[in-house]
């Protein structure tokens, strides 16, 4: 089993994710809401356990 390099920092409500070969994706996060660039997809924090995100 390999050992991979991840690394996420954020700036502000930027988020941006590292692997070994650069940057992989970038996120937004402005309160329950984001969206990630990987993905093209919008998921929503809702109350208690529970999360929407977008198909």
């Amino acid at each position: 089993m390999p050992i991979r390099f991840r690394k996420r920092t954020s700036f502000g409500p930027l988020k941006f994710n590292f692997t070994q070969s650069g940057m992989s994706s970038w996120g937004l996060e402005i309160g329950p809401w984001s969206w990630n660039s990987r993905t093209k997809k919008n998921s929503v924090d809702l109350p208690g356990p529970l999360s929407w995100r977008q198909r």
